[in-house]
Formats: C-alpha cells, structure tokens, sequence
C-alpha cells in the first residue's frame, strides 16, 4: 500500500512514519525536511504534492496548525491560524486528493478530544477539530469508488509532555495507542467515523 503521511516531520507523524514504512510504501510530506514539501494552508502546495506523489492508496494526516494562547489575546487574524491551517489545510487534503487516490482508499485525518471536552487556551483548536469531524461525517456519504474518511482525535498524547499542564486530569494518550487508532482507520472497513484512540 502506498501511503502519504501530511505532517510527518512531526511528533505523531514521525512514530506513524516509522510503524509503517516496515510495512509499506510511505511517502512522507510536511513545510520542510521530508520526501515532499507542501504547505498545507495552500491549495496550490496541496495540488503540488499529490502531483509530485502520484496516485496513492491511504493518506494521513498529523498536520494541523491552531492558536493556542489566553482568550484575551484571540483575534480573527489569530483564530483564523486554525481556519486556515488545521480545518481547511486538512479539508482541502481531501478536497483535491479525491481526484488522486486510488479506488477503495482512505483518507484519515486529526481531532482531538478539544472537540468536545474544551480546555483553556484552544478555543481555536476546539472550533477547528469539531469543524473537522462534521466535514468527515458528511464527506463519507459523497466520496465515491469506495473511498473512505475517517478522524483520530486523541487526547494529548505521551511523547508531548510541553501540554500536559494544558489537560489537567488527562490519562496521555499512548504512541502505541495513537498508532492503532491510525490503523484502524487505514486499514478497517469504517467510514465517517471518529475514532478515538483511548
């Protein structure tokens, strides 16, 4: 299987990378350091790396960009990081590469649990992932040739210690729990569905 991994110079994206590529054909892609450059606040970048990737079987996303700070200081410049980066980047990854993937692929992307249980300092996040989930419920009734779509959406996760202050009270999810939430959205039969890896 051929798969395209959007983030993957990331902490999600290098443990993700890493289980796969034992496996199969992975094609990592993230703003630098990876097999593709893409910027995924950029339909243009967008179109470019599925160019450059070629038809492919499963993509995943870990990228999503937000604000993350005090309410006080949320502007629309600062909440549309989130518009821009985390809901768009990521529908758009769907929007264009349905016209690039193989029959009977999958695309899964990332939530998070700010969806519905909100923290200080996401709103941005929050709004973003809920936006995110409602897109793949709806895409999963319209992409056609079997196509499929699915969300992760962790909690945070262990190898990101930096935001447990930031969830008070939350178990971290595993890297081995994150992963198999990744598989099986990649490689399960489910379509439209959040999947959440705890």
């Amino acid at each position: 299987m051929k798969i395209i991994i959007v983030g993957a110079s990331g902490t999600m994206g290098k443990h993700l990378t890493s289980a796969f590529k034992k496996e199969h054909e992975v094609i990592t892609a993230a703003s630098k350091g990876c097999d593709v450059q893409v910027d995924i606040t950029s339909p243009e970048s967008i179109e470019n790396m599925y160019k450059q990737a070629g038809a492919f079987d499963a993509l995943i996303s870990t990228a999503g960009p937000t604000y993350v700070g005090p309410w006080k200081k949320l502007t629309d410049k600062e909440f549309r990081k989130g518009v821009d980066g985390k809901m768009m980047g990521q529908i758009n990854l769907v929007i264009i590469g349905q016209h690039y993937i193989n029959p009977k692929g999958s695309f899964t992307l990332i939530t998070g649990a700010l969806s519905h249980d909100p923290q200080k300092n996401f709103a941005n996040a929050s709004a973003a992932n809920g936006a995110v989930e409602g897109f793949v419920r709806a895409a999963a009734i319209e992409l056609e040739n079997g196509i499929r779509i699915n969300a992760v959406s962790p909690t945070v996760i262990e190898n990101s210690p930096q935001y447990f202050p930031f969830f008070p009270g939350d178990i971290p999810v595993t890297m081995q729990q994150l992963e198999f939430g990744f598989r099986k959205s990649v490689f399960g039969a489910n379509t439209g569905q959040v999947i959440k890896p705890y």
